[in-house]
Formats: structure tokens, C-alpha cells, sequence
């Protein structure tokens, strides 16, 4: 078979893996897994090239998103090549495909706040929401956990799910591997404090620029997935849209937050503590901001929804495609 850049097969073979098993623990725990390797190489330089005085450590910074994103393209296009030159070689992009992709993940993640909001109370609630967010745990009442859920699932929505698959139609398994060097970098190094300022400036600035699309698309994806939702609102999640998405911290992160928010009649983001400090924000949604469990599960089915339809529309785009 020919390389080509982009496989529909490939792609539907590693969103259905991913929804059916999401990051198996049993093969994770025996081999690295690739975003944890690139966690890890981040670690090492931000200890080994970001230390106290040292000088041009925004240069420094930029050098390492383009060593670690040529690395990773690299590495994608030889686990393309090799795969369409074997017999069997489609089933090795696939599972590269599958790990860099968080459908699953996402999905169970924010479904043990809900769970342990439930079972455990408040504490439990704290402890499971600290695993998926930045922000003060010990801040949130039960309303903020469950906002916090709420958000992690919008904007990971983008990030995790519509934003890789985005690049991989684009430029295929290169494409997909350089998003996720850019998106774990911003993750290890991209924070806003007197450290991380100025050695993760680019790996910042680079990844609001390759969500720009994806954050936007996946808000369009969320209100279209409503009208199959019930409970849900379409037209109300393309208002809030409108109204809010440009008045968030972030340049990306509103468009998925405010199309939950308003699809599902809640109010999210607002006011936040990070690391003992408050940060202003805008709410996202005009609804209820006392948000509870029973709104955290509207949301999983909005999302559930909104990757079936993400994942019909890649896969279908490919295939019969121009």
C-alpha cells in the first residue's frame, strides 16, 4: 500500500480503541507511556536549562518546543512510513494513534468526581478533582468541584479529543505526535509564574496558536451533539458562545466551556484560586453556577455525544473526502 499522510481506517480503528478501553493500566504500567515521556523530558530540561539566573532562558525555552516537536513529528512520520510498509502495518499506526488520543480517559476521569462526591462527600470530591485540575482544591465547595469537572471536561474535549484528531487529518501521524510535544510541554512548563514566564513562553504562546481552530470547532461540535442530547440546547450553547468564549482567560478554552455551559443551562469558570493566589475570570453561561453530581453526569452524555459525532465527521471526512 502507498504511504499516504492520513489513514480513515487508521483513524477509526484508534477512536474506537480508544473509547472501548481508553489507557490500558496493564500495558502502561509495563511500557512508558508516550506522554508520560514527554512529561518526563520536559522535567529534565526545565531542571536542567531553567535554573535561577541562568540567562536567555526564553531562548532556551523556544529551543527546547523545537527540538521536542521536530523529535516527535519525526518519530511520527518514521511510524507512518514503516507501518504502510509491512503487511500488517496500518495496526502499528493505529495503536501509536490510540495513545495520543483521550476519549476514555477524559470520560472516566471526571466521572469518579461525580462518584466520589457521592460516596465520599466533599473530601472525596476534593481528592478526585485535584487529579485533573490545577486550581486549590481546598478552595472548592461542592458547587466548585463540580464546576471544576465540568470545565475539565470542556476544555480536555478540545485538547485531548477534538485537537489531535484535528492535526492528524491535517498532517496525518506527525501532525498528531508534534500537537501533543506542543500540548504537553504547555502542561510541564507553560505556567504563568516567576519560574515558568519566560522558559515556557513559546511552548504557550505555540500551543494557544495550534488550538485556535480546535478550541473553536469543538465548541461547533458540542451544540450540534446537543440537539441528539436531552435536556440539551443547541441554540443556547451557540449564544453562549458568542457572548462569553472572548471574555475568558484563556484564548481557547472559553469556546468549549461556554458551549457546555450553555447547552446544559449552567454557569462555569468565574472567580479561581491557583497555588493560594485568586485569578479573575468571566463566567461562562448565564445558568446555575451551584452545579452538582447530577450535572456533572448531563455533562458526560453531552460528551459522549459530542466525540460519536466528532468521530462520525473526521472518519467521514477522510473517507470521502477530496
Amino acid at each position: 500500500m502507498p504511504f499516504d499522510i492520513a489513514s480513515p481506517a487508521v483513524l477509526a480503528a484508534a477512536l474506537l480503541l480508544d473509547a472501548l478501553i481508553g489507557d490500558p493500566r496493564w500495558l502502561w504500567s509495563r511500557i512508558p507511556h508516550p506522554v508520560a515521556l514527554l512529561g518526563a523530558a520536559a522535567d529534565w530540561a526545565d531542571r536542567a536549562f531553567n535554573r535561577p539566573g541562568s540567562p536567555a532562558r526564553r531562548l532556551k525555552g523556544a529551543l527546547l518546543l523545537v527540538v521536542v516537536v521536530a523529535a516527535s513529528a519525526g518519530l511520527g512520520l518514521a511510524v507512518s512510513r514503516l507501518s504502510w510498509s509491512t503487511a500488517w502495518g496500518g495496526i502499528l499506526e493505529a495503536l501509536a494513534a490510540f495513545s495520543l488520543i483521550a476519549q476514555r480517559d477524559l470520560h472516566d476521569h471526571v466521572a469518579r468526581v461525580a462518584g466520589a462526591l457521592r460516596r465520599d462527600g466533599l473530601g472525596g470530591g476534593r481528592e478526585a478533582v485535584s487529579r485533573i485540575v490545577g486550581r486549590d482544591p481546598d478552595a472548592l465547595d461542592g458547587h466548585g468541584v463540580c464546576r471544576a469537572a465540568i470545565e475539565s471536561c470542556a476544555e480536555n474535549f478540545s485538547d485531548g479529543v477534538v485537537a489531535p484528531v484535528f492535526w492528524y487529518l491535517l498532517l496525518g501521524l506527525p501532525g498528531l505526535a508534534a500537537y501533543k510535544a506542543v500540548n504537553t510541554l504547555d502542561s510541564t512548563i507553560g505556567h504563568r509564574t516567576g519560574r515558568h514566564l519566560a522558559f515556557g513562553w513559546a511552548s504557550a504562546r505555540f500551543d494557544d496558536l495550534v488550538n485556535l481552530a480546535p478550541a473553536r470547532l469543538s465548541g461547533l461540535v458540542v451544540a450540534a451533539a446537543a440537539v441528539a442530547t436531552r435536556g440539551a440546547d443547541p441554540g443556547r450553547a451557540l449564544r453562549a458562545m458568542a457572548r462569553d468564549a472572548r471574555r475568558h482567560t484563556s484564548p481557547n478554552a472559553g469556546w468549549p466551556e461556554a458551549a457546555f455551559a450553555g447547552a446544559l443551562g449552567l454557569a462555569v469558570a468565574g472567580p479561581r484560586r491557583y497555588r493560594g493566589e485568586a485569578a479573575r475570570g468571566a463566567w461562562m453561561g448565564d445558568g446555575r453556577a451551584r452545579c452538582t453530581p447530577d450535572d456533572i453526569d448531563a455533562t458526560l452524555r453531552l460528551y459522549v455525544r459530542a466525540c460519536a459525532l466528532w468521530a462520525a465527521a473526521s472518519v467521514g471526512l477522510l473517507a470521502w473526502g477530496p
